[in-house]
């Protein structure tokens, strides 16, 4: 496997609206998604999409830890109804559908701007569908930090960055500061 190069914000590649992969299951495809897995993981990503490693392709890859999905739920008082952390899922050509009008704003980072994090709205709850590496259909409901993450890298599949989602600009930190941030905020 190969740990690739991670493109950051202002690069061309992450303006683009990626294009559709007609064969999830060819092994160029699958050789890709090593490499994003790979790289996400050595970076200590929760989410990567190819448009990130120079590849403008319908594709993102992500996992939700059993933490992190416990933590945003009760800082939303929400119940997860047996959902504790997803595994590591690889979704091509996805599709995504709100559930509901709740929007909750919370704290997002992204691999293509390193070291800054802004409070991003997003739907609290979506079902998204598209296809895993062996061509099967993947369909899920997701709330809370499970569906903050899938539309965060759908996003950048349409290529949109979270500092565009933003109400206010003032919620653009260094990361190194989210420390200094009111348990409200």
């Amino acid at each position: 496997m190969t740990l690739l190069k991670i493109s950051k914000m202002g690069h061309p590649v992450l303006r683009q609206v990626a294009s559709p992969v007609p064969d999830p299951t060819m092994p160029e495809i699958r050789a890709l998604v090593e490499n994003m897995v790979e790289t996400m993981k050595e970076v200590g990503g929760t989410g990567i999409a190819a448009p990130q490693v120079f590849e403008s392709k319908r594709i993102f890859t992500f996992f939700v830890s059993e933490e992190r999905a416990k933590a945003e739920a009760e800082r939303l008082g929400i119940s997860l109804e047996g959902e504790v952390g997803v595994p590591l899922t690889v979704l091509v050509n996805p599709e995504i559908d709100f559930i509901g009008d709740q929007i909750d704003e919370g704290w997002e980072g992204c691999l293509s701007i390193p070291g800054l994090m802004g409070k991003v709205p997003r739907h609290r709850s979506i079902r998204y569908r598209g296809s895993g590496l062996d061509g099967k259909l993947i369909e899920r409901e997701a709330s809370g930090f499970h569906a903050r993450v899938v539309q965060h890298e759908y996003d950048h599949l349409d290529g949109i960055l979270y500092p565009e989602r933003m109400k206010d600009i003032k919620s653009l930190i260094f990361s190194s500061e989210i420390g200094y941030q009111q348990p409200n905020e």
